[in-house]
Formats: structure tokens, sequence, C-alpha cells
């Protein structure tokens, strides 16, 4: 495989490859007797035997076990760690949202959007603050409308979006004005938009 691309041999980087995939065991054992993801892994470890400088990966980790998917993300983050730029296409959103760079969205073959994930995430993206009430609500007061606060079904809980752009999030004056208004809680939580989640709002966008 790595004469194919003009490369010398160099059994100590195979045996690395095959090690780091788990194969080192069945290096003399035929293809035709190894299982699916065995085959997989050894496809893998082809494509990286020669050392490639860019490398493309169509999503290499569907349908295949735990351990390799493991086994490949530990490759592909020392690859890139080393300058190898990788291209991978993948369902799994939340691999994209741990090893990318930088992100393309395809939504029926176009491609609508390519930004870094970290400007994606912060521009797109929205957060949250979850009230926990100590006493449910029948509807938002009418002191509180001007935050657009959601309320769950049961009542139990307030949601506040705020904008991560924004110079001020209204948190500080949103508790103020809660206790002036009557409104107790427990608990509280922040939770981000995932990638995933960016991504769906996207698609949906592009769908209108």
């Amino acid at each position: 495989s790595r004469g194919l691309f003009g490369k010398p041999q160099d059994d100590a980087h195979v045996e690395k490859v095959l090690r780091s995939l788990s194969l080192w065991g069945k290096k003399d054992e035929r293809i035709m007797t190894l299982s699916g993801g065995m085959k997989r892994r050894v496809l893998i470890a082809k494509a990286l035997a020669h050392e490639p400088q860019i490398l493309f990966l169509d999503e290499p980790t569907a349908g295949v076990d735990v351990e390799l998917r493991q086994d490949m993300w530990n490759i592909v983050r020392s690859l890139r760690e080393s300058g190898v730029t990788v291209i991978l296409t993948t369902h799994y959103i939340e691999e994209a949202e741990q090893m990318a760079d930088r992100v393309g969205v395809i939504n029926h073959g176009e491609i609508i959007l390519v930004q870094e994930k970290s400007r994606l995430m912060r521009e797109l993206g929205k957060r949250q603050l979850r009230l926990y009430l100590q006493e449910p609500l029948t509807a938002v007061p009418a002191a509180l409308a001007g935050y657009s606060l959601d309320l769950d079904a049961d009542g139990s809980e307030l949601v506040y979006t705020y904008d991560t752009q924004a110079d001020r999030t209204g948190i500080t004056a949103l508790l103020s004005d809660l206790a002036k208004a009557g409104v107790h809680f427990n608990d509280l939580t922040t939770t981000e938009s995932s990638l995933e989640e960016i991504f769906v709002d996207l698609v949906k966008k592009k769908a209108v």
C-alpha cells in the first residue's frame, strides 16, 4: 500500500498503525477470515499506512462498534495534532462537534454553510436559563412579559433564552424582577445549543 504512493517500506510505522487499531494480533490473518468490524479497521489502516497529509474519511464509524469508534477518533486527534488535514463526512453530529475545527452543513446535496465551529456555535447557538420553581405557575406574570419567558406544561419550570452576543444577558435584571413578582425558585441550570441543534435549525430554515 505504501509503495503505491511512492513511500519506502516502514515496518515500524505499519506496526504503529495496526496496534492503534487493535489489529496487531490479526496481522497474519487472511482478510476473508476477519469479521466485518475488523475488515473496516483494515481499510482504515490502509488509508493511514502511507502517512497522508490530506485524509478523506467518509462516515468511517457508521455501523461500527464503540471500541473501533474510540480507536478511530484517537487516531484522528493525533493526525490533526501532527498537521494532517482531515475531511470527515458524518451523520453523527456529536462527533463533528468533538473533532472539527471547521464545519460544513450539507442539505439535499447543497452546502448551505461553512464556518469555524467555535464561531458557528457562538453566533447561531443560544443559551437558556432554566428556573425550577418552588410553586407552579398557571401563566407568566404580566410584570415579566418583557423577558419572553417560556413556561413548561405543568408550570413548574421557567425558561429564559438569551443572546450570547449581547453586552448584557439580562439575567441579573430577570432575577430581581422575579423576586419582585413573588416568583421563587429552588434551583437553576444553564444550557447551550449543541451543534446538532444548530444543524437542525439551519436545515429547517432552509426548508421554509
